[in-house]
C-alpha cells in the first residue's frame, strides 16, 4: 500500500508496487494454458481443440513473458504525483490529459475484472505515443466501449475506491465520471 504524506500543499508521490503473490498467480495460470494449448496441439483431436491450442500458447506465452518482466523488475506498477501519474504498461499521463477518471467491470462469463478508466481528453495524441501493446489491443476496447488507457487494479495492493481517493487527493478537481 502507498503512504501519501501530506507535504506543505502537496501530497507526496503515490508509489504501488505489484502484489507478487498476484503476479504469480498469473504467471502460474498463464504457463498452465501454454501447457494445456501444446496439449492440444500435440493431441490434434478436433479442428476446435487445435485452433484453440493454436491461439493459447502464443497469447499465454506472451502474458507468461511480460509477466515474468515485472516479477524480475523493481520498478513500481503505478505512481501518482502532483503533475500525473505514470503506469508501467500505459506510460506516463499529465493531469491536463485526462478528462475524468471512472471505475468500470468487464464481466466473462463467471468472472469479472474491474479496473480505473482514464477518459482522455485526446485519444488519438494518446495512442501515437502509446506502447505497442497498447495500440494494438485499443481496437479491441473500443468495441467492448472502453477507452485506450485502463489502469488494471488486479495486481494493485490496493482497491480502485482508494486508486480513486488517491488520484483526487493529487488532483483534487479531477472529475470522476459514474
Amino acid at each position: 500500500m502507498a503512504a501519501v504524506i501530506e507535504d506543505g500543499d502537496r501530497p507526496a508521490p503515490a508509489v504501488y508496487h505489484s502484489s507478487r503473490r498476484k503476479l504469480w498467480l498469473l504467471l502460474a495460470g498463464s504457463v498452465a494454458f501454454v501447457a494445456a494449448g501444446a496439449a492440444f496441439l500435440v493431441a490434434h483431436s478436433t479442428v476446435k481443440m487445435t485452433v484453440a491450442g493454436a491461439v493459447a500458447v502464443p497469447f499465454f506465452g506472451a502474458c507468461a513473458v511480460v509477466l515474468g518482466r515485472r516479477l524480475g523488475s523493481g520498478r513500481p506498477e503505478l505512481v501518482i504525483d502532483a503533475g500525473g501519474l505514470e503506469h508501467v504498461s500505459l506510460g506516463r499521463f499529465e493531469w491536463t490529459e485526462i478528462a475524468a477518471v471512472r471505475l468500470r467491470v468487464q464481466q466473462v462469463r463467471t468472472t469479472s475484472q474491474r479496473f480505473v478508466e482514464l477518459v482522455l481528453h485526446d485519444p488519438d495524441a494518446y495512442l501515437a505515443r502509446a506502447p505497442r501493446l497498447v495500440r494494438a489491443t485499443a481496437g479491441m476496447n473500443l468495441g467492448l466501449g472502453f477507452g485506450p488507457a485502463n489502469i488494471p487494479v488486479n495486481t494493485l495492493p490496493v482497491t480502485p475506491e482508494v486508486l480513486l481517493a488517491t488520484m483526487k487527493q493529487h488532483r483534487p478537481e479531477l472529475v470522476v465520471a459514474p
